[in-house]
């Protein structure tokens, strides 16, 4: 267990619920069998909460990061080649370093390699898993190579389709710090028509969620980069998915 960063010096700060998506919005259907009904609790930070398991790079594999070739047999999963990068912060902007980083996402016809995915058409790529997973280094920085998800189609309503995005799981300093969330991508029209993202209170926090074209980091003749920056806990957290 690691009692190392914020956990060290006591409770982390508390979410702002009133910048969040509340939990239940008829609009997005399963929300209203999913969420509470009675107020929630806000126990102070023990043991449990302040520590989290320890994870290091030597536990992960070589390609783990490398969406591109981490499943590939033979041959290369089709579609548009990127990276995405990024840093993960605490909520007073500290690097966390050593955080868990894991993601997964559809592939480029917007079909997850999933057994219960059966709403979409698209075949499966043979040679994409769509999961990777990452440790973020001494500045709290995060890196992989992926393949640009596609939209997909899912049952809130009769012709209602998910704008690309790439789900996220972080783990950093202790349990209550513990993030599972979603990037978009910029200049994807579906992400104003999307119930999901229409929970979220402004424009400016549904902005918060879209990974922006980060130029500086593309790799010439080969991939786009995006970059999609994480907090933590407090009033700037990210937002959580409450999917």
């Amino acid at each position: 267990m690691s009692i190392a960063g914020r956990s060290a010096y006591g409770e982390f700060v508390e979410r702002d619920h009133r910048q969040h998506p509340p939990a239940l919005t008829p609009g997005y259907r399963t929300s209203v069998l999913r969420s509470p009904r009675n107020a929630l609790i806000s126990p102070r930070n023990t043991v449990s909460e302040k520590t989290a398991p320890l994870i290091t790079a030597s536990e992960l594999g070589e390609l783990d990061n490398d969406l591109i070739l981490n499943f590939a047999h033979g041959g290369l999963p089709i579609g548009e080649r990127i990276i995405m990068n990024g840093y993960v912060r605490d909520e007073f902007g500290n690097p966390v370093k050593g955080a868990f980083v894991e993601a997964w996402q559809a592939n480029a016809g917007g079909r997850y390699r999933h057994k219960k995915d059966s709403y979409h058409l698209a075949p499966i790529d043979p040679n994409f898993g769509g999961c990777g997973r990452m440790i973020t280094d001494d500045n709290g920085y995060y890196f992989f190579r992926t393949i640009k998800p596609g939209p997909y189609p899912w049952g809130n309503s009769t012709n209602a389709w998910r704008p690309a995005h790439i789900h996220f799981s972080i783990m950093g300093d202790g349990w209550a710090q513990r993030l599972i969330t979603q990037s978009y991508f910029e200049g994807d029209p579906l992400i104003e028509q999307c119930p999901i993202a229409a929970t979220i209170p402004s424009r400016d926090q549904v902005r918060s969620l879209i990974a922006q074209a980060d130029t500086a980091n593309d790799a010439p003749f080969d991939a786009r980069a995006y970059r999609f920056d994480i907090t933590l806990r407090g009033r700037r957290a990210t937002f959580f998915e409450n999917a």
